[in-house]
């Protein structure tokens, strides 16, 4: 039944490399139950759809009939992974990682079934709880004996650093691979893990740990047995991580992306990253993926594929909800009608257009002639043009084009204290009456 798991990640192109083959694992994992890690670095108060990787490992290794543990590094993130960095990490405060720890415990209960009924429930552990009360002396004594110097230092991370003479890296962030190494160990002991997940970026570490098994639980037969399975790190056509925009991160909690931003953020997909992004990130399978790439290459103007893996996305994320409200909320935008948005969602479909603030007292009476408006606005430079794109029949108000001659008046006003002016299709400008 989960000897699939690996054939799974093959498919999607999600499987980058194993510690022992592809043969040895997929036989340790014929047997269901077995229990693999993740681990989560509390630097924000949050998590981003870069971190969606390791979730969705862990959501398929539960789908695969395996139990899954997300591990929050309130211990590692005190000392921070030199990993994919080029400088010193900025030391965080022990209130500081407790509290982004439980944020972001918050977003991963949101992706994985906890129900204890479940005889491959998911956990959740903090590796602060091992971690923090390890002596010093313990730690070289018991950990840092069976590691060689001279293996660590020609790890990527580590390598880059030393050879940076204006950075280097701190004893620190060098000892980083001892703790994560530590951290396998302590699961596998206590939960019986066996399996630890991650970006291929965590290969050395993650061998770093099985090799700690072995020294100290031995090799042969069932104590020996421990695993890492890694993804290819996943960039975008433009080369860039996943995940970041001009804007910052995309991330998956409602208080930092909007849904709606969040929704449009998987549309705007460029082409090239649509059938990546669909095997990563959705649970749709092969046969229906290959259609909507099929319906895609037909007519990429419609953006279908881009439209699924929206909706997919909202569904995992935010769920049925929010995805109905983004959908009807990108409708009212490119169709005009934005006098249906509530203002909950019109303040967050608005949230990035350029705006501008304005004396509501302009639009007592008779109000105030369009003419005078525009050119405060990022529509038009003058009012010469704004006549011009008036006569042209190019500006809409609210999403409805209106007369050359036309006056902004309080009837205007959306929930109170905006109206929307749009230039041609897409070009929109928020203006606050106040």
């Amino acid at each position: 039944m989960t000897a699939s798991f690996l054939d799974e990640l093959t498919w999607r192109g999600m499987l980058h490399q194993t510690t022992a083959s592809e043969t040895v694992v997929k036989a340790h994992l014929a047997t269901p139950g077995r229990i693999a890690y993740c681990g989560f670095d509390p630097t924000g108060d949050s998590l981003t759809i870069g971190n969606l990787v390791p979730i969705i490992l862990l959501m398929r290794w539960q789908r695969a009939g395996h139990a899954p543990i997300a591990l929050m590094g309130g211990g590692t993130g005190l000392i921070g992974d030199p990993s994919g960095k080029d400088a010193e990490r900025q030391l965080r405060t022990r209130d500081e990682i407790d509290a982004n720890v439980a944020a972001q415990r918050r977003v991963l209960e949101r992706f994985l079934d906890f129900d204890p009924k479940r005889s491959n429930r998911a956990m959740v552990v903090n590796n602060a709880d091992w971690l923090v009360p390890l002596g010093f002396l313990d730690v070289l004594r018991d950990i840092g004996k069976h590691f060689s110097v001279n293996t660590m230092i020609q790890k990527d991370s580590v390598r880059e650093r030393l050879n940076s003479r204006e950075q280097g890296i701190s004893y620190t962030e060098f000892s980083y691979m001892l703790l994560q190494a530590y951290d396998f160990l302590h699961l596998k002991q206590t939960f019986g893990c066996t399996v630890q997940m991650a970006g291929s970026d965590q290969y050395g570490n993650i061998v770093g740990g099985v090799d700690l098994i072995h020294h100290k639980l031995g090799r042969e037969g069932e104590a020996g047995e421990a695993y890492g399975i890694t993804a290819p790190l996943l960039l975008g056509s433009d080369g860039k991580k996943v995940g970041k925009t001009e804007k910052g991160a995309v991330w998956l909690s409602a208080e930092r992306t909007s849904p709606y931003a969040f929704y449009q953020y998987w549309i705007n997909v460029e082409d090239a990253d649509v059938p990546a992004f669909l095997r990563w990130f959705t649970f749709l399978d092969a046969q229906v993926i290959e259609a909507l790439l099929a319906e895609h290459m037909k007519a990429p103007e419609q953006r279908s594929a881009q439209r699924a893996l929206a909706r997919e996305m909202m569904l995992l994320v935010h769920g049925a909800d929010d995805l109905a409200r983004a959908e009807a909320a990108s409708q009212a935008l490119f169709g005009g009608d934005v006098r249906a948005l509530d203002a909950a969602m019109l303040a967050e479909v608005f949230a990035d257009v350029p705006n501008t603030e304005h004396l509501r007292t302009r639009l007592e009476g008779e109000g105030i002639s369009l003419v005078e408006v525009l050119p405060e606005t990022s529509l038009v430079s003058s009012k010469s043009q704004a006549r011009q794109f008036l006569q042209s029949g190019a500006i809409a108000v609210n999403g409805e084009r209106v007369p050359a001659d036309y006056r902004l008046t309080e009837d205007d006003l959306l929930h109170g204290g905006r109206i929307l002016l749009r230039r041609g299709k897409r070009q929109w400008h928020a203006t606050r009456w106040s």
